[in-house]
């Protein structure tokens, strides 16, 4: 260390002798600093970026642009300490990390200095902001490929099972066992195309709502059944009472 060095650290207070002693450790023995990254426009910004003390500033900033959309032209950066105190710019881009001495904990901040930046007016945070697309009934209606299209092709190809939803009351073919619908939809372990499953009213079913290892609905046991959709009536079919006669 030259005289001149010791002088400064001598006349410097104790704290700032910590920091400087601290970086040079760093250095030594550690070529890389964790710092926190903030930016001036996206208040919810904020990272963790662990740095290189040899990489240059112009380097920091082709980093940091690619994680918040900033320009590099139109970038500031400003190194604060763990204290919330500003201790410079890092304005000369030929510099490496390391002649500014962060220490992990530090935090850069972003200062964007275009007015006209993605990050400028807040809707990168704030999608309200956002203007959004919209489209006719008559439009959306021209259009193919659409889920509505595919929803009225399937339900043309399986016109039954579109008129099963699930909670609905029904009766099921043959011997007219009457319960609520619990699924609509495909069970590949059944067979292709759609199936419905069905909680009867009265245990005359295979099962609890599990078929071959997969669960399609939960009810008691006994009461489950998955049934094909033209054999399903969906309706006002009431639970019967179990103490009703038939009529003589």
């Amino acid at each position: 260390m030259t005289w001149q060095k010791f002088y400064l650290l001598k006349n410097k207070p104790q704290k700032s002798i910590e920091r400087f002693m601290a970086s040079k450790l760093q250095i030594e023995g550690d070529d890389s600093v964790l710092l926190r990254i903030t930016h001036s426009n996206l208040k919810s910004f904020a990272t963790d970026i662990r740095f290189s003390l040899q990489t240059s500033v112009e380097a920091v900033k082709e980093k940091l642009w690619k994680k918040c959309g900033t320009s590099v032209n139109s970038m500031q950066l400003e190194l604060y300490d763990d204290c919330k105190n500003k201790l410079c710019d890092l304005s000369d881009e030929s510099r490496p990390l390391g002649f500014y001495s962060p220490l992990d904990g530090f935090r850069i901040h972003i200062v964007d200095l275009d007015p006209s930046s993605v990050t400028s007016g807040g809707w990168l945070e704030d999608t309200s902001l956002v203007e959004k697309y919209s489209i006719s009934e008559e439009e959306y209606n021209k259009r193919s490929g659409t889920f509505r299209k595919f929803k009225e092709k399937m339900a043309s190809q399986n016109p039954s099972a579109y008129r099963n939803k699930v909670g609905d009351r029904c009766e099921v073919e043959p011997g007219e066992k009457r319960g609520l619908v619990k699924y609509v939809g495909k069970a590949e372990a059944l067979g292709p195309g759609f199936w419905i499953g069905v909680q009867y009213d009265e245990p005359l079913g295979k099962h609890d709502g599990m078929v071959k290892g997969t669960r399609y609905f939960q009810c008691p046991p006994l009461c489950g059944a998955m049934v094909r959709p033209d054999k399903v009536k969906v309706g006002n079919f009431p639970e019967r009472d179990p103490f009703e006669e038939d009529e003589i």
